[in-house]
């Protein structure tokens, strides 16, 4: 069928909850295998939990009641050997690779102390920029080499296309990171077109997952001068589910999209015109 994804398989980073559950229950949906990873684990300068192993077991439950298979390793994106271990696990379990969802992102509300602000700049530069850079550097020449062309799509988000003020670290390079992205994507989709290989980033704006329901951020909400409390989506909807997300990012790796690159892609209900 036009637009059938039936047999491809996926590399889905931060696939333990949320967006990338989303996505591996969504792409499993329409005939996709999974090689899913999530470091599992605490990064000491976050203010709020990260996924736990039984977040991830939940989501090779989940990718197996639409009847397909997934490969679920704990791995720490900042991690490049580590990370490409696990990648060249689950590809030699499957054989092939055809699409690249490099989702794992964190970041930090509360404000730091002292010189805090080096070591929560580094860790969220580390996993949402340069993080990205190692899922694809992971899962790329494998994809080349299928011969088969294939979708590249990197979560950036609203952020990633307009700024908020913020005099805090974890805001400022949150927004540095997710705007570099743009820039890696461009490179990576003039870079990859003779190969038929499209990359896009999509950029949500608040989204209904761990990144977003936990007191860090109801404490920094409720600060009526902060820069959570400013942003508003133009729609009346205050946040997107993870299913939203994943439905469009099932469509932009479709054969329906197979003409479009090097794309910025708003899910933002608005928030990118207000």
């Amino acid at each position: 069928m036009a637009g059938s994804l039936v047999g491809k398989v996926a590399f889905i980073t931060g696939a333990a909850r949320g967006q990338g559950r989303a996505h591996a229950v969504r792409l499993a949906r329409e005939g996709v295998d999974v090689i899913g990873v999530d470091i599992c684990g605490a990064v000491r300068t976050m203010d709020y939990p990260n996924a736990s192993p039984d977040d991830l077991a939940e989501t090779v439950r989940l990718v197996r009641a639409q009847g397909r298979r997934m490969v679920a390793l704990q791995a720490d994106v900042r991690d490049y050997p580590g990370l490409k271990a696990a990648f060249d696990e689950g590809h030699a379990e499957f054989g092939r690779l055809d699409l690249i969802l490099a989702n794992a992102g964190i970041v930090r509300y509360t404000e730091e102390a002292g010189d805090e602000f080096v070591e929560i700049w580094r860790d969220i530069v580390d996993t949402n920029l340069t993080g990205v850079f190692h899922t694809v550097r992971a899962g790329l020449q494998a994809m080349i080499d299928g011969g088969r062309g294939g979708s590249i799509v990197i979560t950036s988000s609203s952020a990633g296309i307009r700024g908020t003020g913020s005099p805090n670290a974890g805001a400022q390079a949150y927004t540095a990171a997710k705007r570099g992205l743009v820039g890696y994507m461009q490179t990576l989709a003039n870079d990859l077109a003779p190969h038929m290989i499209r990359v896009n980033t999509i950029h949500p704006t608040g989204v209904a997952t761990g990144m977003t329901q936990n007191e860090a951020l109801a404490r920094k909400a409720a600060q009526p001068d902060s820069e959570i409390a400013q942003m508003r989506n133009a729609l009346p909807i205050d946040i997107l589910q993870p299913e939203d997300i994943a439905d469009a990012v099932a469509y932009l790796v479709s054969d329906r999209t197979r003409f479009i690159t090097g794309v910025q892609w708003p899910l933002d209900a608005g928030f990118g015109v207000r």
